[in-house]
Order: structure tokens, then C-alpha cells, then sequence
């Protein structure tokens, strides 16, 4: 019923708008402002209208900051169009700033030309000062190249609010809903799911409920009645293959591919984590989901959320544990651990900028290094990194699939960007999930000199050499594992200088032959161009983007993208020698771009990107020109 008001308040509006392909909108405001939630609204809204999107939230590094500086700026951009996209946007097309700082931290970020939309009530001297303005940017003239639209946010949001009984402290807090209203008439979207979460959300408490319902409206009348705004655009539903979607971020895709997988295994679920940023949503996503057969522990610290996890592997559960770049730090022991007992861990790394506590609310892709060395010994293990909000969803299942089948722990590389941002989903069938269900060792294995039956722990696979997965307690099967290291297949404790050359050449050997299971590595665009760039992570959007864009332009191109960063795909290193010149975007300083080189003896080159952003399709684009013009 609500699905058939919207469309049909969209088409009785239609007729007064102007059609755009496609609109960048940034809010931006104090991190108590909430642009997160305004962003978040005129997301949904647009998903439930049929348009393609993806998302950009930005929060402040510090939990508090002080109010009106450039530090305390929270930010949310959305690109919505008619078309597929992969990206939030290179420049929003529309800024909406809600104080001084906002202008200040954002306004380089607006095109030429852009609309600018600010909370002028906000901009009096006492906020101008905190950010070094010595004189009103509204009036001084350079702000002229923009479209601006000077609006009194709070003082109109206090003086509808006021009829309600609503303090005017209490109602300066619903001036984001008028500027949701505000941009929501401007951009011809349907505002009765708007009003109607509002509703639900705020049910408890009537008087926020019916504030932050005003505030909206307001603000969606002052655009219809105002000379200032003038007309409406309109971005028009894209064209997207016929199946159910749903609006969704990469740590819940990753979630709910967790989720899936222990279904798919037929195993239940134990997560062992430790709060942190970006990496907690995960961990709350997946305590509502105990009727799927999943547990969760809020450990104490990184180390014993690791151990958890280890623990139920043992115990025979699909086991996780979440974290981001200080805890796999914390992690490495017990991963190294796991590595020894050859037992199933996946553990999830949604990476943000450092070192250390560094920037914890940014992006970044930098744990790499740490992903594939960061361990004592020689102790290689798979490592996957997810590549767009909704593929998290796949990625989880390959790396559970990966670290069941061969019996061996698995990094999941995703990051802040891809944790946090958004797009479309189309749920798949469960038919087309793979089956990754293991069997349990519940029978003898092995029969010692006299003949007698025993279990042998390591006695491997021959195809996979992974080694058998008893349950503690199957009758029978009583066997050690441990740190210690151990014979081949009997489990014995042995320091003999052969066989631990031997296990470890074993355990090398089992993560390489992972890359069997890999199908063809693709190639897109043009198998014939001079230049390939090569990805992994989340500079899949840009790439994309930017390659589209040159394609379309007339110029060869080549792009592949890794989910597999160990081991590497056999095919990999002939595809690449094939072109004359090999680029490589990353959010580090050339981590993969070092072990290309090493590997394959070719000369790729990095091109770095560390500074708490994702890579812009442009970006991408000045690169492929000026490695273009060395090939030609």
C-alpha cells in the first residue's frame, strides 16, 4: 500500500520537475547535527524509488569533538541515479552545510557551480571564529561561484516546534529533518516513508516523534512556497534486473554471508569479538541472529575474542572473530596457533587508516602486509578482501568455504569504506549458494603396528591435504593437538629437524594448492590494450568507474581485480606480462604492487592513495592518462 502512494505521488509530480541522470548530495554538519541519520533517509527513500546508489559516510575520528570545528564535521554522501553505478560520487553536486565548519571542511569537495544550501542561522560570530573565518563567507562574495541558498534552519524549525510545547533546545535537535524536507522537495522524493519512520522510530516518545515530523515538513513546505529554491529535478528509477533488493551496508552483507555460510555448512556460528571501530556492527548484526543457531561473545579483549573463536573450532563450530588492524595485531599468536592445530578460523579485518589508533573512522587498505606476514614462523594461511558493500555478502561465504574445506584460518580483508557505505542488493536465491558442508571424523583412521585401530589427527587428504575434523568426545577418537609442533600424521610431538621441514612444507604446500579452486582470472575490457590496472579491495568502484569511462572515450583498457590475495591465482602472472605496462591504485603505499614484483619479476607500478579517503573515478582517470602516454 505504502509502495503504491509513493509511485503514485511520484508520477503526479513528474510533470514539474527537470529529469537528471544522476545527483551527488553531501550533508555535512557537527557530529550532533545528525547527517548520518539525514543521509541515511534520503538514501532509503531513494532505494524504495527504484534509483541505483551508493554511499559515502564520513564520521569524526574522535568520539566527541568539540562542537563547530573542523575536527567535530560529520558527513554523508549519497549519488543516486538511473543508471548502474558503483561509486558515491567524485563531487557532490548539491552541498547541504549546517554551520561554518561544514562550509569550511567541505566547500573544496563542491563542483563549480554547484548548489550550496547552509543553515544560516548557524553562521554568527561566535561560530565563524572557531574555524578562522574573519569575515561571513555568505557575505563577502566568495562563495559566488555557487548556487547558494541561504536558509534560517534552526530558527524556523524552533518556531513550528514551539505550538508543540517542545523546548527550543529540544527542537534546534529536529533541524536536520528540515533539511531532509528541504532537499527532499528539491529532489522530487516521496515523503511518506520518510513520515512514517519517523512514526515508528520515534513511537515511544510522542513529542520527539511529532517534532522532528514538523521540522520535516517545514522544511518541505519552505522549498515548495520560496522563490529561492525555485524548480525541482527529479532522477528517475534505473533499470535493474528483475528480483528483490534491499538497501545494504558491506559489515551487514558480511553478517548475513556469515550468517548464510553456517547454514550452507550446516555448522553453528560462535563469533568471538571485541569492540572496535569499524569492524562492531558486525558483532551486533549477528547477536540478533541466535535463532539461526548463532553465538556471540563480547570478549574481554582482542586476545581472548581470538581464543573464543579458536575454542569452537575445536569444539567443531564455524568459528569467527572480528576486528580491525590493532587487533590483528593482538590476534597474530593465537592465529599462528590455529595455523599449528590446522583448524577452520575465519577472521574479519575491516581495516581503517593507522598505525596504531591512527585515524579510526576512516578508510584505508594498508593491513595487508600484516594479513600475509604478520605471524611468527612460517605460517602462510589464505587471505580474501571483499570489494563492494554487497559483494561482503560472498566474500564471507569463500572465506568460511575456504577455511572448512582445507582446515586452516582465513583473513577477510573488507575496510571503513566498504563497512559503512551502501548500495543496492539483489538477494540471491538460495538454490545458486554453494554447499559448504564439511563431514566430521567419527570413525578410526589408522591402525598402529599390531593392527590395532586409532586415530591419526594429521593424517591428510591427499587432494587438499587438510587433515581430519573430530569432534572432542566422539568415542574413540581422543587425540592432542596443539602448539607443539607435531608429527605428520600421527600428532605426536616430534623436534626432529626433518619433520618439522616436513610439516612445514606441508602446511605451505595446502594453502597453495587452495588456488586449484579458483575459476579463470577475468579480464575486463580490452585483451589487447598496452595498460592493465590491477585491484583489489575496495578501489574496485573507482576503477570501474573510471575505466567505463575511458573505454567509452575510445581508449584500450585492461582491468583485473584480485578477491584472492593468497595464494594468488596461477594464472595471474601470464596475464599480466601479456601487457606492456601493469598500474596498480591502492589505499597504502604499494603493498601489492611489492609482492607483484617479487612474484612475477615484472615492473608494476603503485599508485598510492593514504589519506583516510577512498579514490575518486577522476583520480584513477589522471592516472591511466599519464601511464598511457609512457606506452605509447
Amino acid at each position: 500500500m505504502l509502495k503504491g502512494c509513493m509511485m503514485t505521488d511520484m508520477i503526479e509530480r513528474s510533470d514539474e520537475a527537470e529529469f537528471l541522470d544522476r545527483l551527488v548530495v553531501r550533508f555535512a554538519g557537527d557530529s550532533g547535527d545528525g547527517m548520518q541519520l539525514t543521509g541515511d533517509r534520503f538514501t532509503s527513500v531513494s532505494a524504495s524509488f527504484g534509483n541505483d546508489l551508493s554511499t559515502l559516510p564520513d564520521f569524526p575520528a574522535e568520539i566527541r569533538a568539540p562542537a563547530g570545528t573542523i575536527n567535530g564535521v560529520s558527513s554523508f554522501q549519497v549519488h543516486i541515479s538511473d543508471h548502474d553505478i558503483t561509486t558515491p560520487g567524485d563531487e557532490p553536486n548539491v552541498l547541504v552545510a549546517m554551520n561554518p565548519a561544514a562550509l569550511k571542511a567541505e566547500l573544496s569537495r563542491l563542483e563549480t557551480g554547484g548548489t550550496l544550501i547552509v543553515n544560516s542561522d548557524a553562521f554568527d560570530e561566535r561560530n565563524l571564529e572557531k574555524v578562522d573565518y574573519t569575515a561571513n563567507p555568505l557575505t563577502d562574495g566568495s562563495l559566488a561561484g555557487y548556487r547558494l541558498i541561504e536558509v534560517p534552519m534552526t530558527s524556523i524549525t524552533k518556531e513550528v516546534c514551539e505550538p508543540l510545547g517542545v523546548k527550543p533546545r529540544d527542537a534546534e535537535r529536529s533541524k536536520n529533518f528540515f533539511a531532509l524536507g528541504l532537499v527532499s522537495w528539491m529532489y522530487t522524493r516521496p515523503i511518506e516513508a520518510t513520515i512514517q519512520w519517523i512514526a515508528d522510530k520515534y513511537k515511544k516518545n510522542e513529542l520527539v516523534a511529532a517534532a522532528n515530523h514538523t521540522a520535516f515538513m517545514a522544511g518541505y513546505n519552505y522549498a515548495e512556497t520560496t522563490e529561492q529554491v525555485g524548480h525541482r529535478y527529479e532522477v528517475r528509477p534505473a533499470v535493474m534486473p528483475p528480483g528483490e533488493y534491499t538497501s545494504i551496508t558491506g559489515n551487514t552483507a558480511l553478517a548475513w554471508g556469515l550468517v548464510a555460510a553456517g547454514q550452507l555448512a550446516k555448522l553453528p556460528v560462535t563469533l568471538g569479538s571485541y569492540p572496535i571501530t569499524p569492524a562492531s556492527d558486525i558483532l551486533h548484526e549477528l547477536s540478533r541472529h541466535k535463532h539461526f543457531g548463532v553465538r556471540t561473545v563480547q570478549a574481554e579483549d582482542e586476545i581472548a575474542a581470538a581464543g573464543m573463536a579458536l575454542g569452537a573450532a575445536f569444539a567443531g563450530h564455524l568459528a569467527v572473530t572480528t576486528t580491525s588492524g590493532p587487533g590483528v595485531a593482538l590476534k597474530s599468536e593465537t592465529t599462528s596457533l590455529a595455523i599449528s592445530m590446522e583448524l577452520p578460523l575465519v577472521l574479519v579485518d575491516i581495516q581503517r587508516g593507522g598505525p596504531s589508533t591512527g585515524l579510526p573512522t576512516k578508510t584505508e587498505a594498508a593491513d595487508l602486509n600484516i594479513a600475509l606476514f604478520g605471524r611468527h614462523g612460517e605460517a602462510p594461511l589464505p587471505v580474501i578482501a571483499s570489494y563492494s558493500p554487497a559483494q561482503c555478502f560472498d566474500a564471507a561465504i569463500e572465506a568460511c568455504r575456504i577455511a572448512l574445506k582445507y582446515r586452516t584460518p582465513v583473513i577477510l580483508l573488507s575496510d571503513g569504506y566498504l563497512a559503512n557505505g551502501s548500495e543496492p542488493w539483489k538477494l540471491p536465491d538460495i538454490e545458486d549458494l554453494p554447499d559448504i558442508s564439511v563431514e566430521f571424523t567419527t570413525e578410526y583412521n589408522h591402525e598402529d603396528s599390531d593392527g590395532n585401530p586409532e586415530y591419526w589427527p594429521y593424517l591428510r587428504d591427499p587432494v587438499t591435504l587438510a587433515r581430519p575434523w573430530a569432534i572432542p568426545g566422539t568415542p574413540g577418537l581422543m587425540h592432542r593437538i596443539g602448539g607443539l609442533e607435531k608429527q605428520d600424521g600421527s600428532g605426536n610431538i616430534n623436534y626432529t629437524p626433518e619433520n618439522h621441514a616436513r610439516m612445514g612444507e606441508l602446511r605451505a604446500a595446502k594453502i597453495a594448492g587452495i588456488a586449484k579452486d579458483y575459476a579463470p582470472t577475468e579480464v575486463v575490457g580490452d585483451r589487447d590494450a598496452d595498460l592493465c590496472l590491477l585491484g583489489w579491495g575496495s578501489t574496485w568502484a573507482a576503477i570501474d568507474a573510471a575505466v567505463q569511462r575511458e573505454r567509452r572515450e575510445g581508449h584500450k583498457l585492461a582491468w583485473v581485480h584480485l578477491t584472492h590475495l593468497n595464494p594468488l591465482p596461477n594464472d595471474l602472472g601470464d596475464i599480466l606480462k601479456s601487457f606492456k605496462k601493469v598500474i596498480i591504485p591502492e589505499l597504502n603505499f604499494g603493498q601489492l604492487a611489492r609482492i607483484i614484483r617479487a612474484e612475477y619479476l615484472i615492473d608494476a607500478t603503485s599508485i598510492p592513495k593514504v589519506a583516510g579517503l577512498p579514490f575518486t573515478a577522476r583520480e584513477i582517470q589522471a592516472h591511466i592518462h599519464t601511464h598511457a602516454q609512457e606506452v605509447l
